[in-house]
């Protein structure tokens, strides 16, 4: 498993758009505070929100293939389950549904993100430290408000045993904790 100096370079060397990278950054974040609850392996759930979008710049987000792209880049540098959660995060891609705690925890980690990055966006001050989890739990029933962000992905807390309104919680204060890295 590369540390996580090796992940960041990896990062930057494949994805080159600084908000692509803040996500990944609030993604990490995430990860490990859900790893934490969770009582996983925080680096090795740290790398895979980290790099989780690896393949995006490559190909182009196509549905078709970023994920799975994702496994020649990282083969032999993180674990096969760091891999299968990777490619896993975009289901569409593959035609399988997500079956176990790991692929469950990064599909809905890295939703999360944007939902919380959209919300700190339309507050007066756009800081993230202004952001209140029930304001998040609200935005999720605005179907309208950040339209891209599948609520259903984020649901998938609930399958690996965190309620909505804790995860909600967790996932901010995690970002929270970064909010220099991420502008917000």
């Amino acid at each position: 498993m590369i540390s996580r100096e090796e992940a960041v370079q990896l990062l930057e060397e494949n994805v080159k758009a600084e908000n692509m990278q803040k996500h990944c950054y609030a993604s990490e974040a995430v990860m490990r505070a859900i790893a934490d609850r969770l009582g996983r392996n925080e680096d090795e759930w740290g790398i895979a929100g980290l790099l989780h979008d690896i393949d995006v710049e490559v190909t182009n987000a196509d549905p078709k293939t970023h994920g799975p792209y994702a496994e020649k880049l990282l083969k032999g540098k993180v674990t096969d389950e760091v891999i299968d959660a990777i490619v896993m995060h975009n289901e569409m891609a593959t035609g399988k549904e997500r079956t176990n705690e790991f692929q469950h925890a990064l599909a809905a980690g890295e939703t999360i993100t944007g939902l919380i990055t959209a919300t700190t966006l339309v507050y007066p001050d756009k800081k993230i430290a202004s952001v209140k989890p029930k304001s998040i739990t609200k935005r999720m029933k605005q179907k309208a408000f950040a339209a891209s962000v599948k609520r259903e992905n984020i649901m998938e807390c609930e399958k690996i045993g965190i309620p909505l309104n804790e995860f909600a919680a967790l996932s901010l204060d995690a970002m929270k904790k970064i909010d220099a890295t991420l502008g917000l």
